[in-house]
């Protein structure tokens, strides 16, 4: 079985109405019984995705007749808290339906991934055996499974969702810290908004393998901001199961979410919206989403309003604070020395991605939340929020290239995780 329903291009947009049709279609040509139904779509870090009203249509249309269960894809994220819920999935939806995932304790294995395959798939870069470890909801006799996200580029496994919402979002310690940490030795230039790559092979490979009996259907969002009307626009829509599900909407994605520019840029702002970015955990989505774009010796500013912390895990945190962001040699050699992040690879992976590797200069402007000093101990450099704003105002900057009153040209990003920047030289 391949995609059941579809819909998407360019410049076609999936309407509430046209989605609710869509869904209703899918649901009718699923062959399996829904008495008992298990929702897995991801979190508020995700608010983008259109998934949140897809989950309460589906709701809407498979209650009183079948039991409802919502797990947000939380990975190693913070859990929502009922404001965000009710935020991203309306008021309809009891908050009792809703499972909270733990990464850490709620997790089985279900079978391990061979290092000499990872050692094929990673040039070399590693080889270790990667447990396949995933919620144990999963495997509480659901008749169907319902995995919903956005097809969007992405700095771990190349482009976000199909597998990876299940094998991460879902998954153990283990699947994911060497899962990311395959990304970022391979070379995340090498991966982010490639379709096919090792961590997705990983992906593929774990599931298709151990979880085969699963009756999991995905649906994929395809979604692109208008800057004029600053609305999120749904240009496609794809549901069923098998790889085609997947890469249908890569190639639409690939269309209207990867940005290839001229030149490379000199001075990049990207605003972090606060009901979505609180860490640099998520929010260093701003570097690996511009990083092909800015030239050697530039500047990338974050402004950074509602940050907090740096890891959504304590022990992530912590990490981060000890290591920082100081490039991908620096986080090798502390890998081999400290037992502490050797154990946390996703952690030593996120340090690796954060870092612009001395290319570029990175400065974050965070509220009162996060100290400068702070800032300057994981290796970034702080400049006042408040000044910045008022140098470079959000609420009258357009996304895209913007000529300042002094007449400084920057290029602005109103959220990163909407896509992806890279200029002809050096995207690849």
């Amino acid at each position: 079985m391949s995609i059941l329903v579809q819909k998407g291009g360019e410049k076609i947009v999936v309407t509430d109405k046209d989605l609710k049709i869509l869904l209703e279609n899918m649901l009718e040509a699923i062959p399996e019984v829904l008495n008992k139904v298990l929702i897995v779509p991801p979190d508020i870090t995700r608010l983008n995705s259109h998934a949140g009203k897809i989950t309460e249509i589906l709701y809407e249309l498979l209650t009183p007749q079948s039991h409802v269960d919502i797990i947000p894809a939380l990975g190693t994220h913070v859990p929502m808290n009922d404001n965000e819920l009710r935020s991203m999935f309306g008021e309809k939806i009891p908050l009792n339906c809703f499972i909270k995932h733990n990464w850490r304790k709620d997790v089985v294995k279900k079978g391990t991934v061979s290092g000499k395959l990872l050692h094929e798939w990673s040039e070399g870069k590693v080889n270790y055996d990667v447990d396949v470890e995933v919620n144990k909801i999963l495997f509480d006799n659901y008749d169907v499974i319902l995995s919903i996200g956005q097809i969007v580029p992405h700095e771990v496994v190349g482009m976000a969702n199909y597998t990876k919402n299940i094998m991460v979002g879902i998954g153990g310690a283990d699947t994911i810290n060497k899962s990311h940490f395959l990304g970022a030795v391979y070379n995340m230039e090498r991966i982010m908004g490639q379709a096919r790559n090792p961590v997705r092979k990983l992906f593929d490979y774990g599931l298709h393998t151990f979880l085969s009996d699963l009756p999991i259907y995905y649906l994929h969002t395809v979604m692109q901001r208008d800057n004029e009307t600053e609305k999120m626009l749904m240009r496609g829509f794809y549901a069923g199961s098998g790889d085609e599900v997947f890469l249908k909407p890569c190639k639409l994605c690939k269309k209207v979410n990867i940005n290839i520019l001229d030149d490379s840029l000199q001075k990049v702002i990207v605003y972090l919206d606060p009901e979505e970015f609180k860490s640099t955990w998520l929010g260093n989505k701003a570097v690996y989403r511009t990083r092909m774009a800015i030239a050697d010796g530039g500047e990338l500013i974050v402004l950074a309003p509602a940050l907090k912390e740096f890891g959504e895990d304590p022990e992530i945190d912590r990490l981060i604070r000890k290591y920082g962001y100081n490039g991908t040699k620096s986080t090798l050699k502390a890998v081999e020395e400290n037992a502490d992040l050797r154990g946390n690879l996703s952690a030593a992976a996120h340090l690796i991605h954060g870092s612009s590797e001395g290319r570029f200069k990175i400065t974050y402007c965070p509220g009162n939340s996060i100290s400068e000093k702070e800032i300057e101990d994981v290796g970034f450099n702080y400049a006042s929020l408040e000044e910045m704003q008022k140098k470079y105002d959000p609420n009258k900057l357009a996304d895209g290239y913007n000529t300042m009153p002094d007449g400084e040209e920057i290029f602005y990003i109103s959220n990163p995780a909407l896509g992806l920047w890279g200029d002809k030289a050096n995207f690849i």
